[in-house]
C-alpha cells in the first residue's frame, strides 16, 4: 500500500457545500457520511461527519463539519498547494477556484521561472498553484 498525505479541512456547517464546490473546480466524486447516519439526532444529523473528494488526477481532499462545542477557524492553519507541469489542467483549477475568491497573487510567471498564484477561496481556505517551467 502507498502512503498518502491528504488535506483535511474542518468547517462550521459548510463542509458539503465546500466539497461540492471543490468537485466543480477539481473534478471527481464526493462521498459524504453524516452524523445522522451514525445515530446523531438534532441539528447535527444532516451535517458532514466525514466527506471525501477523489479526483481523476489522484488527489484526495477530506472535510467535515465541526460540532458546535469545538472551535474552528477556517483557513488559519492550512494552505493547499496544487503543483505540477500540466499547465492546462492547473490553469483550469485556478480559474474555477478563483470563483468568489480573493486573489493575493495572480497566476503569472515568477522570477524563478514557474507560473505561481495564491488565493483565498470563498470558504476562507488558502490555495497556491505552481506550474513548473519546462526544465532543460
Amino acid at each position: 500500500m502507498v502512503a498518502r498525505l491528504n488535506p483535511y479541512i474542518n468547517f462550521r456547517g459548510q463542509a458539503r457545500e465546500a466539497l461540492e464546490f471543490y468537485r466543480s473546480a477539481l473534478g471527481g466524486e464526493v462521498e459524504v457520511m453524516t452524523f445522522g447516519q451514525y445515530g446523531q439526532d438534532g441539528p447535527l444529523a444532516d451535517q458532514v461527519m466525514h466527506g471525501q473528494l477523489e479526483t481523476p488526477s489522484g488527489m484526495t481532499l477530506m472535510a467535515a463539519d465541526t460540532p458546535p462545542e469545538m472551535e474552528v477557524t477556517p483557513g488559519s492553519v492550512i494552505t493547499i498547494c496544487l503543483s505540477g507541469d500540466e499547465a492546462e489542467l492547473l490553469h483550469g483549477y485556478w480559474e474555477r477556484l478563483s470563483d468568489g475568491a480573493t486573489v493575493h497573487t495572480p497566476l503569472a510567471k515568477q522570477m524563478w521561472g514557474d507560473e505561481y498564484g495564491q488565493l483565498t477561496d470563498r470558504f476562507g481556505i488558502g490555495w497556491m498553484v505552481n506550474i513548473g517551467a519546462p526544465r532543460e
